[in-house]
This record gives C-alpha cells, structure tokens and sequence, in this order.
C-alpha cells in the first residue's frame, strides 16, 4: 500500500548536515513522485507471521537507505536523493513461487526476518515499475501471528502502531518502513552507524489506547497518512520510539 507523511513539513527544506533533502529543491508535493517498492514472500503453504513481516519490512527500508549503492555516488543514490525529496510513498505487494524468484532477479535487497523474507527495491516513478513488479498483487495482502507478540524489549527501537486503527499487513508494513525512515533522518551519523551495527534491530508493537496520546505529543516522529488508502487522511498511524531520540526529549 502507498502512503505519505509530513515530517518535516511539506514546504519547508531541511538544512542539516544529514538532511537527505536538496538545499533549495521544490515543495515536496511539486517535486516529481517515486515510490519505493517492497515485495513481502507470502507462500501459500508458509506464510510469515504478522509482526515479523512489519518488523522485516521496516528493516529492509533502513537496508537500503544505508547501503552504499544509495548513497552519494552509488548507482541508486540519485533514485532515493529523488524519491526523498517529494513523499516517501512506498507501495507492499506480495509473491510466491516462480513471481518471488523474478521479483529475486531484479537490482534490489533481500531482507530476512524469522519467518519473513522482504525484497526492497530502489524507487521507480510512480507510472515506471518493472513488469516483474508491477503485475503483482497489491491489496488484500493479511497476515496473523500465530503465537501472542510480547512486550516490548526495554532500549530496542519501537515502532508503535496506533491502536485504534485497523490496517491491511501491507498497508501496516509500508507504515512502518515509513517510521524507521523518519527516526534514520533524525538520527546522528554516529547513532545511524551503531543502528546498523546491531542489524538495525526493532520491533513493532501496537501501543495501549491509553499510551497512544503521549506518544504522539511528546516529540517522536509521528507518520500522518496522506489518506490515499484504507484509513482517513492525516491519521496517525505509527510513532518512531528510539532510545537515541527519546534521550533528547
């Protein structure tokens, strides 16, 4: 599912020193679009557990954006220094079998979680996907745990979901990639390295209704949706809780 956010604001550039953002670049609306595409591996026989799925998704945003190929100079750097600076749609559809394998043959990143494997692509233009991508299945992509999520690990990253609102796995895992990437933009050189080095660990969790409110009001990065799909425009939907930025609140 494809969904935007509004950190930092819209119109209004971010200047500094590890801004992913051009210095003088259009409002992000007025920018070209791009959105980076993930596929989740659902096999019929073996499908990921729920949390795993959203948890492997997250970290396969942060793969990327840290790999070499996406940074200054790498051959993906001016596909994500573009999709960075309009909105960070990014858009979850799923594969099994012989579509996995062709999705597995183009230029991307394999991200495996316990039970779930994630492919993240470099971003592509809104009407630019491969053919290999584009055929696949985009809505009705649902998960379960089979087993209750445990709390929360005291100094883990969290990426909180709001729990009033219900949302499709993928939708949900595009939410998340979206949460890791705001708390990476906020994060100092040195923080992001110490995140890569333990293999950008996270878990997603869904916050107690009465946690919610703080979380959103205290500071964290909050994802707001665009409204594109499922949920009402401008919903919260995930807040980013990592030990390095709550420090600093």
């Amino acid at each position: 599912m494809s969904s935007q956010h509004t950190h930092p604001p819209a119109d209004v550039p971010a200047v500094g020193a590890d801004s992913p953002f051009r210095q003088g670049r259009l409002p992000r609306d007025e920018a070209p679009q791009f959105v980076l595409p993930l596929v989740v591996r659902i096999e019929k026989a073996e499908p990921p557990a729920r949390t795993d799925a959203l948890e492997t998704a997250a970290r396969a945003v942060l793969v990327l954006l840290a790999d070499e190929r996406a940074r200054d100079g790498g051959e993906w750097a001016e596909a994500v220094r573009d999709w960075q600076d309009a909105r960070i749609r990014k858009v979850v559809r799923r594969a099994r079998g012989a579509e996995w394998r062709k999705a597995c043959a183009l230029p991307g990143i394999t991200v495996d979680g316990g039970t779930a494997q994630v492919r993240v692509f470099p971003p592509v233009p809104l009407d630019g996907w491969p053919k290999e991508l584009a055929k696949l299945q985009v809505s009705g992509t649902d998960l379960d745990d089979p087993a209750p999520v445990p709390a929360a690990t005291a100094g883990v990253p969290v990426l909180w979901l709001n729990p009033d609102l219900e949302m499709s796995a993928g939708k949900t895992m595009a939410q998340a990639g979206h949460a890791a990437q705001l708390a990476w933009w906020d994060l100092t050189a040195a923080e992001r390295a110490a995140w890569q080095d333990s293999g950008f660990r996270l878990e997603v969790r869904t916050a107690a209704p009465d946690q919610w409110p703080a979380l959103t009001t205290g500071g964290l990065p909050v994802v707001r949706d665009a409204g594109f799909t499922e949920i009402a425009p401008g919903s919260a939907t995930v807040v980013a809780d990592h030990p390095s930025l709550r420090s600093r609140l």
